[in-house]
């Protein structure tokens, strides 16, 4: 067996997981770790128990079994096998499984304590996949819990390994990698020309320097990969080398063709397939895009989708050092040193940027029911977990334990259950559920099967259906006609359709069916509803604008075929970006009916009375009937307001748009001065049915009952408020802040109440004439502020005194008014004078 670089660490490895439990491996591309820690574990278990290995790949979980099958001198399935999504090959005697992580999830649901596992191993970590995020956390949990003898291995190329050490207070062991020098070259400049343009000019830089190696291509998918190999086509012959596609979607016998040795040189185009598990024998150079399509989330579909990003650091050293595997080689990267130095050193964990909706079902699933509250491994983003959280209700998958229990008290409901027996998103496991209920589960996973997809361009379209109620149709009839050669939504409705089960009988009319097919998309959904808008009331014409019941708009597409339907489910939509604008398009649509809604959503549906101002002088209350999804309007009629509280409401807030006259404003700040004085002297006057001290809440209690802002604008307010107080407190206020006082010469003044000011009166100071001492409020508490005015009425002295007014200021100020007003009578005592008669009017 041929030795490999990890060879020496295997005892120190298998002691640390004796020792610890745990153990946290790290080594360079090419050591040897993926095939040979495995079957080290199992040599050293005794016979006992078996081990799972997780591969973040299919094509590496595959290999990698294949390889230490061949070691052992085993057929593959037996001692040594691989499950992925669409391949097996186990057996009662398998020990060693290499898996995916989509297998381990769902092990873990249908066994949640592992039995008879002694050991699982995750390799590549550093690609911080969220299924082995999730999976780690999961399996620390375990073992802290039903499971402490539970071993876990995690092994990385290239990973910052403390963060994992101190998660499984688990020892690191380190291991070197390749033993050959491998010379970098960087594009001396930016290079703008196409991707394919330039993998071209570097394989004629290197098939020209006499190279006797393979050579590997690094680009991001594999449409990049047919296009460059179309491209490199005339410099294959000239050289005498064969071009050959390496990625995870090819049959095995094509991958098998990229990976096994050959005497003929060969120019391997992979996506990052081959960047890690998979060991290529001969080759000499790496041609590095510097390009991968990195794992994200459709903010519209919500389902996965790639996006094209640079690679890491970690992740360009990762692909360089392929071609020091077994000899001295070169790396020709596509990009700047520049380039290379300001990228990011580690790749970004997936939990980051992906949607959260399937790991967090798992999670509730496994008895989690607060995901917030879970030690994650490197916690995702709150508002990441909101939304899965979210949309896990509306699709019926998870619902409080208790109605009135928190938010974060989750479990998981048997349609949500049933949605994990389907190993797709939850959205399309819930159209394959409510299709199941429906009787049209056949069609409902192709349909499942064929959302968020795009076929590929394979020769001139059949005949599809006509049908302007879905966009989906036309791709299962594309689906249909292309079979396997549309291999990834083929083979998913083929795995549903294994699994999937009519619950009722088939719909009797085409029109049922088609109804219930579309009932079952909506069930996906439910946060997708919209509304388009009528472009010409009059013709009944509608617009290509769509206003969604979440809120937002957008636009239908010109190629859509739902042009009749009022209601769609925007099924998949995307931004696009013309010249300087930026518009949101809806690109997969289908019908929705109003009573599908109810049908569905009939907890959501909220029927409510609107009250509104209508048009006119008279600014009257209406109120319209409104059945609403969201900000959806279902249904509205108009009828009489039968909630007066919220009449009174939108009364108010028309009022005070409007505007008060200023004499009510000031009878209103009268009213609440005197109340909290009335309030301060008796604290047993209690609480009034308004707040004193806002405007706005004595505006609003004075709308009670009525039914227009002409009628709330003729009313005197503060007697209609004053009369709403009890009794009690009426009497309260009377006496302790009554509104006028009465003068010896009979006159009565109105007392001023302001807010920030004393309580107030002012007359001329004849008027006073006869009166001893200050008049008081508050049950003679408080001494009214007495603004004393001479003939011209301006004001000759502020008092709260009368009586040393008197005895003080009075003479002088009487001798000096003496003077100006000679006719005006000015005794010497004041206190007993007669004060001048109130002219009668």
């Amino acid at each position: 067996m041929l030795p490999l670089p990890i060879d020496p660490h295997l005892p120190a490895i298998v002691a640390a997981v004796r020792a610890r439990r745990a153990a946290v491996v790290t080594a360079e591309p090419g050591a040897g770790k993926t095939t040979r820690v495995p079957r080290a574990l199992l040599d050293a278990s005794d016979g006992g128990g078996s081990i799972l290995v997780l591969e973040p790949r299919r094509i590496a979980a595959r290999l990698s079994a294949e390889r230490v099958a061949s070691e052992l001198g085993v057929p593959i399935g037996r001692e040594v096998g691989y499950v992925t999504r669409f391949e097996r090959a186990v057996s009662d005697a398998t020990r060693l499984t290499f898996v995916t992580e989509g297998i381990l999830a769902r092990r873990l649901l249908s066994d949640p304590t592992l039995r008879g596992t002694t050991t699982v191993v995750l390799d590549e970590f550093h690609e911080r996949h969220v299924a082995s995020d999730v999976g780690l956390a999961v399996l620390r949990r375990l073992q802290r819990t039903a499971r402490p003898d539970l071993q876990l291995v995690v092994m990385s190329a290239t990973l910052d390994a403390d963060p994992v050490a101190r998660f499984l207070d688990a020892p690191v062991v380190a291991s070197e990698g390749r033993t050959f020098e491998v010379a970098i070259d960087h594009a001396p400049s930016v290079d703008d020309r196409p991707l394919e343009s330039r993998v071209s000019s570097a394989l004629f830089d290197l098939l020209a320097r006499g190279l006797d190696g393979h050579v590997l291509v690094f680009l991001p998918g594999a449409r990049e990969i047919r296009a460059c190999i179309d491209t490199a086509q005339r410099l294959a012959q000239k050289h005498d080398v064969e071009l050959l596609p390496l990625h995870g979607s090819l049959p095995v016998r094509e991958q098998n063709r990229a990976l096994l040795p050959s005497n003929r040189r060969k120019v391997i185009f992979a996506t990052n397939v081959a960047e890690t598990s998979v060991t290529i024998d001969g080759i000499a150079a790496v041609v590095d895009s510097g390009l991968a399509n990195v794992a994200s989330c459709s903010p519209w579909t919500g389902l996965p989708s790639l996006k094209l990003s640079k690679i890491s650091r970690a992740s360009a050293t990762q692909r360089a050092g392929r071609a020091g595997r077994t000899r001295a080689g070169v790396a020709i990267r596509l990009y700047t040193k520049g380039d290379f130095q300001s990228r990011a050193a580690f790749e970004a964990p997936e939990i980051a940027r992906v949607d959260l909706c399937e790991p967090v079902l798992e999670l509730v699933a496994q008895g989690v029911a607060d995901p917030a509250s879970f030690e994650w491994f490197d916690p995702p983003p709150p508002q990441a977990l909101e939304g899965a959280l979210s949309l896990l209700q509306m699709l019926g998958a998870v619902e409080r334990k208790q109605a009135e229990a928190p938010a974060t008290s989750l479990s998981i409901t048997a349609t949500g259950k049933r949605m994990l027996d389907f190993p797709v998103h939850p959205r399309q496991g819930r159209i394959v559920v409510e299709a199941e209920r429906r009787g049209v589960s056949f069609d409902g996973c192709a349909m499942a099967a064929v959302v968020g997809e795009r076929p590929p361009m394979t020769g001139a379209p059949s005949a599809h259906r006509v049908s302007d109620r879905s966009d989906l149709f036309p791709l299962m009839d594309e689906l249909d006609r292309l079979g396997e050669r549309w291999q990834g939504p083929a083979r998913v409705r083929e795995q549903l359709r294994r699994i999937a089960r009519d619950r009722t009988e088939r719909p009797p009319t085409p029109k049922a069916f088609e109804d219930a097919l579309l009932l079952s998309v909506l069930a996906g959904y439910p946060d997708r509803i919209g509304r388009r808008r009528r472009a010409d009331a009059r013709a009944g014409r509608r617009s290509d604008e769509v206003l969604f019941a979440a809120g937002g708009t957008a636009l239908l597409a010109d190629t859509s075929c739902v042009r009749e339907s009022e209601l769609i489910v925007a099924v998949d939509v995307e931004d696009r970006v013309e010249g300087a604008r930026q518009r949101t398009v809806v690109r997969v649509a289908s019908e929705a009916q109003p009573d599908w809604l109810l049908d569905l959503f009939i907890d959501d549906i909220v029927d409510e009375e609107v009250v509104s101002i209508a048009p006119g002088a008279a600014g009257k209350v209406e109120a319209m009937r409104v059945m609403r999804l969201g900000n959806l309007v279902l249904d509205e009629r108009r009828g009489p307001v039968t909630d007066a509280a919220k009449a009174a409401q939108v009364l108010a807030r028309a009022v005070k748009a409007k505007g008060l006259p200023l004499e009510t404003k000031e009878a209103l700040e009268r009213l609440a001065v005197r109340i909290e004085l009335a309030r301060t002297r008796d604290p047993s006057f209690g609480d009034v049915p308004f707040d004193p001290e806002d405007e706005g809440s004595m505006i609003e209690q004075a709308c009670h009952g009525r039914s227009s802002v002409q009628e709330v604008l003729e009313t005197a307010f503060a007697e209609e408020l004053e009369h709403q107080l009890k009794p009690d407190q009426q009497r309260l206020l009377r006496t302790l802040t009554p509104e006028r006082i009465e003068l010896p010469s009979g006159r009565a003044l109105r007392i001023k109440y302001a807010k920030g000011a004393a309580p107030s009166v002012a007359s001329r100071l004849q008027d006073f004439f006869g009166m001893a001492t200050s008049p008081t409020i508050l049950g003679g508490a408080q001494p009214l502020l007495l603004e004393l005015l001479a003939p011209n009425q301006r004001a000759v002295q502020l008092t709260t005194d009368l009586s040393g007014f008197w005895a003080r200021h009075y003479p002088t100020i009487a001798k000096e008014l003496r003077r100006k007003y000679p006719r005006h009578a000015w005794p010497d005592d004041p206190t007993t004078a007669e004060p001048p008669v109130p002219k009668r009017r």
